[in-house]
Order: structure tokens, then C-alpha cells, then sequence
């Protein structure tokens, strides 16, 4: 029989949620990862690996059994039948990674901030005992970087002096784990940023030096960047990224103190984040 304070981690393979699944670990909390193939789970055997999917609420009410916390991400059509499993079990707390874009008055009708919305409403409409965790610009963003950066040394960009505060995919766990562990209130839901302000530019230049090579910066126009773009993402998701990055470039994407208020200690720094994943960019 598991702990009693057993915490389902939904979203464990996740760039965020990986990190979650290692500090809950390294905290002796007791850990259920859920996943659609547990075949493919690869995670540590210190984990309990559950078969679930979100938009299932079956398949969710039971990895929820037993369970009394959970992280959760999860996309706009997925989060109803979450809710309705999670009424089901005896949950002290819940919490959500959304988008600290729900938060910047000018993203309005943005679409990546309303789909975070529409999640965010249903929560709060739930009934259920959830705090947001709101990261504004996760610092692997910049690992749609990565394939052209390997071929060709160099990265494409809009408006590439546009500045913003990317932060490590560690430290949001850090701050989601928190939470999650009852040392943190209201304060969560803050925008949590990187601590430095770095133009677009300058995260190539630190990725530049992790490698220990020069990249090109080629900039592109706002038709270019709709063409480029739209081969990765939909067209309402493309208008969505040039509206933030457009922003940025006039000071529309800020730096938050969130991160250190939270952990006690500066956030990680892109520097090392580029390091840390340099072998990405290789």
C-alpha cells in the first residue's frame, strides 16, 4: 500500500513534470507518474507507473485511488474529465501548470493565453482545492532552435532584440514542488520568470558559448516569420507567438522576482541552462 500523501504526477515525461517527479524523490515524498504507455514510461524505479489518460475519467479515477496531491498539466480538452475523476478522490491539493500569459493584459484573444484561461476557469469553477503554477517564458522554448542551429549555425528570428526572462524547466518544478509540499500560498500563482531580462539575441550568444560556437542571427520580417512558423504550429498559434514576441519588443514580456521569492535563491541562469542542454544544440 502506497503513502497516504502519495503525489500523481500527470504530465512525468514532460519537461517540467520530469523535474517534478526527481525533487518529489529527492524530498522522500511517494510518487505515481501517470502516462498513456507505462511501457514507455522510463522513469525511475522508484516510481509508480500508472496507464491513464486525460481525457478519460475512468482511466484517471483510477491512478487518482490512494492519491492526495497532484501535479497537472493538461491541454483545454483534457482538463473535464480530470475534474470529473478528481471529485471522486480525496484530494488535499492540486497543482496546475498554466502560462503566466494569463496574466498580461494584452493577450487578451491570444490564443496560447486563452486556451491556459479556459483550463484555469474550469478549475476554479471545479470546486477542487488547486493553485496555478505560472511560468511566462520557459527557457527551452529556444529548443525549436535547435535543428537549424545543428545544420546550419545559425537561428531565425522576429524581431530578435526582443527581451525576455526565460526560466529553467527546473525552477518551475522547484516552485510547482513547493506547492505541492504546502510551502507556498497565493505567491505560486505569480508570474514566475528567469531573473535576467535577455534580448533574443543574446540567449543565441549564451547558446553560442556553451557550444563553443559562433551562430548567425538572421532576422526575419513578420510575413517571413508567419511562413516559418506555420510549418511547426497553426496559424492561430503562429498570430499568438508574433503577438508575444512583438510585445516583448516593447517591453511587454517583464522579469519577476517570483522564482527567488519562492526557492530562497536566485533563479538558474540561461547561461546555464544553454549549458546544460548544449548537447542539444551540438
Amino acid at each position: 500500500m502506497e503513502d497516504e500523501m502519495t503525489t500523481l504526477v500527470i504530465g512525468a515525461r514532460g519537461s517540467v513534470g520530469c523535474h517534478v517527479v526527481d525533487q518529489l524523490l529527492a524530498a522522500g515524498e511517494p510518487v505515481r507518474a501517470s502516462v498513456r504507455d507505462p511501457s514507455s514510461a522510463d522513469l525511475s524505479a522508484d516510481v509508480s507507473v500508472v496507464a491513464a489518460d486525460l481525457t478519460k475519467a475512468d482511466t484517471l479515477r483510477a491512478a487518482l485511488a490512494g492519491v492526495r496531491k497532484v501535479f497537472l498539466y493538461a491541454p483545454a480538452g483534457g482538463v473535464d474529465a480530470f475534474i470529473d475523476a478528481a471529485r471522486d478522490a480525496d484530494l488535499e491539493r492540486i497543482v496546475l501548470l498554466s502560462s503566466g500569459s494569463v496574466l498580461l493584459p494584452y493577450a487578451v484573444d491570444n490564443a496560447i493565453a486563452e486556451e491556459h484561461r479556459s483550463v484555469e476557469r474550469a478549475m476554479a469553477g471545479s470546486g477542487l482545492p488547486w493553485m496555478p503554477i505560472r511560468p511566462l517564458v520557459l527557457a527551452n522554448n529556444t529548443l525549436n532552435w535547435a535543428d537549424s542551429i545543428r545544420t546550419e549555425r545559425v537561428v531565425r528570428l522576429i524581431h530578435p532584440e526582443a527581451v525576455m526572462a526565460p526560466i529553467h524547466e527546473r525552477d518551475v518544478a522547484a516552485v510547482a514542488v513547493a506547492a505541492l509540499l504546502g510551502k507556498a500560498g497565493d505567491e505560486a500563482g505569480a508570474m514566475l520568470t528567469g531573473s535576467e531580462a535577455l534580448s533574443q539575441r543574446r540567449q543565441v550568444e549564451l547558446i553560442g558559448a556553451a557550444i563553443d560556437e559562433d551562430i548567425r542571427v538572421d532576422e526575419l520580417s513578420e510575413s517571413q516569420a508567419r511562413d516559418h512558423f506555420r510549418r511547426f504550429a497553426d496559424p492561430d498559434i503562429v498570430d499568438a507567438i508574433i503577438e508575444f514576441v512583438a510585445a516583448a519588443a516593447n517591453g511587454g514580456s517583464p522579469a519577476t522576482d517570483t522564482a527567488e521569492q519562492m526557492l530562497g535563491r536566485p533563479a538558474v541562469h540561461f547561461a546555464q541552462w544553454a549549458r546544460d542542454h548544449a548537447t542539444v544544440f551540438r
